[in-house]
């Protein structure tokens, strides 16, 4: 199988590069997150000038029609950087419901400013005692007049301090944990009855937890076919897995770029530790582990052209499990490798530890998907 990169593929990693170079430095982006918002607006623009925040919307819609490839290794560089603008929340996922779940009319009033960078998004689904089960939606939408009225909360919505609308989840039939009666709503984050309690996570990202008190929407507010969202949300969230697998494959990689030229210059006995054959040998696992993300990753990312749900499903469950093993061994021991200053913040590698942290937990941890492969009947093949 060729995994060669196309002429535009390597141009695109290499403008993604630059920019995040010259935008990201450790200690910048420790002053970033201490910041009111957390993220910058200009780096936002940025990214929507270079096009990354059309890349994955069809180039009939004004996007630049780039596919998972192109997805992943834009992540790959945001991990190595440890990027904090919502582009997984606003573009991959609430943007992802738009691609897959809007009607044509829906996607060409809307999409236009989410490309340009005027308009940010965020996918409020999740719920309190959901788990990681996608059809546990208690949020309630009933028919208002023309239009519909929403009741209800979502946790943890990635992005959701800042975002300008919520792609909102919630029920129209049915019961609490069924599968069908799941309808996609767009609402706007200053609408009467939406309140948010915003928050920093564990890896200095931000998220906020949403109440719908009797929201009024107009009926051209409801995405796609009325009852039918769950697998479009099912989709999006296999999309979002594989962008966590790349993006967690750039932090793993540049942690343990970190790690060994700590190694180089750190002297104990007025030799260099990186002598020591004992550390050598934890560098070469960590690199083991690194590689064997990365190979998963590149699966994952081949496998979401799968039109079999069940097979996509299998899939990006094997990925995950890898990338929780791998994220955690990596990140462990480039904290330990550190030695004592490894936990504190002035050191880069616990910074990157928490991300894998998080990561490992968005969207199922490594118990969650080695229990649903387990019960899948294992790895598909290619």
């Amino acid at each position: 199988m060729d995994f060669d990169l196309t002429d535009d593929q390597r141009l695109l990693r290499e403008g993604v590069e630059r920019l995040l170079a010259k935008e990201y430095g450790f200690e910048r982006r420790r002053a970033l997150v201490s910041s009111p918002e957390g993220w910058r607006r200009t780096v936002w623009k940025q990214l929507a000038e270079l096009g990354l925040l059309a890349l994955p919307f069809p180039e009939a819609e004004g996007g630049l029609g780039g596919g998972p490839v192109e997805l992943m290794l834009v992540m790959e560089s945001f991990g190595r950087y440890l990027v904090v603008e919502p582009f997984l929340a606003s573009i991959v996922l609430a943007g992802g419901c738009l691609r897959h779940g809007a009607s044509a009319a829906q996607r060409a009033a809307w999409l236009p400013a989410v490309m340009a960078g005027g308009r940010v998004l965020a996918l409020a689904h999740g719920e309190r005692g959901a788990r990681y089960e996608l059809a546990r939606v208690a949020t309630r939408a009933r028919r208002s007049g023309g239009g519909w009225m929403l009741d209800g909360a979502k946790a943890f919505v990635a992005g959701g301090d800042a975002a300008d609308q919520f792609v909102v989840s919630a029920r129209t039939s049915g019961e609490e944990a069924d599968s069908d009666g799941i309808s996609l709503f767009l609402v706007d984050a200053d609408a009467p009855g939406v309140s948010r309690r915003s928050y920093l996570t564990q890896d200095r990202s931000r998220a906020a937890d949403i109440e719908l008190r009797s929201v009024r929407l107009s009926g051209d507010r409801l995405l796609g076919a009325e009852g039918t969202a769950l697998e479009v949300i099912s989709r999006v969230a296999d999309e979002a897995i594989a962008a966590l697998c790349a993006e967690a494959v750039g932090s793993m990689e540049r942690v343990h770029e970190i790690t060994v030229d700590y190694l180089k210059q750190r002297k104990q006995f007025g030799v260099a530790i990186g002598s020591f054959q004992a550390l050598q040998h934890r560098a070469v696992d960590m690199l083991v582990h690194i590689e064997q993300a990365r190979s998963m990753t590149y699966y994952a990312t081949m496998m979401l052209a799968s039109e079999d749900a069940s097979i996509r499903a299998r899939a990006l469950s094997a990925a995950k499990v890898q990338i929780g093993r791998s994220g955690k061994f990596v990140g462990e021991q480039a904290v330990q490798l550190h030695g004592g200053i490894g936990v504190t913040e002035e050191c880069q590698a616990g910074h990157y530890y928490r991300r894998l942290t998080m990561i490992e937990l968005t969207f199922g941890d490594t118990t969650h998907h080695l229990a649903a492969l387990a019960a899948a009947g294992g790895v598909p093949d290619l």
